[in-house]
């Protein structure tokens, strides 16, 4: 009967070590895939965060250009009306309407 019980102890003991082994590298694993899902989550922030900074930049430059339309469109429109062609064919023909006179101012040292 002894002989079977210190058989036993022994065989309990390997089995604890055996346990203890298991469940230290166990734990070692487990904080080794914390540590990398840690560092991986601080990854992806940052990248979201320069992906948010970089919409903003976007959305802002697609407001300017919006902008930038609007002005084209409205001096499109203004170069089709009468004013301005009349404005252009003072400035840059040097043409007046009938019976119009001219004044130039004369250069005086």
């Amino acid at each position: 009967m002894k002989e079977r019980e210190e058989k036993n102890s022994g065989r309990k003991k390997k089995v604890r070590k055996k346990s203890r082994t298991t469940e230290f590298s166990i734990t070692i694993v487990l904080c080794c895939l914390v540590a990398v899902l840690t560092v991986k989550g601080i990854s992806l922030q940052q990248k979201v965060n320069a992906n948010a900074s970089r919409l903003s930049s976007l959305d802002s430059q697609i407001e300017e250009e919006k902008q930038r339309t609007d002005d084209i469109t409205a001096l499109k429109e203004y170069m089709q009306t009468d004013e301005y062609i009349e404005k252009t064919a003072r400035e840059k023909l040097g043409m007046v309407k009938d019976n119009e006179i001219l004044f130039k101012e004369s250069q005086s040292k």
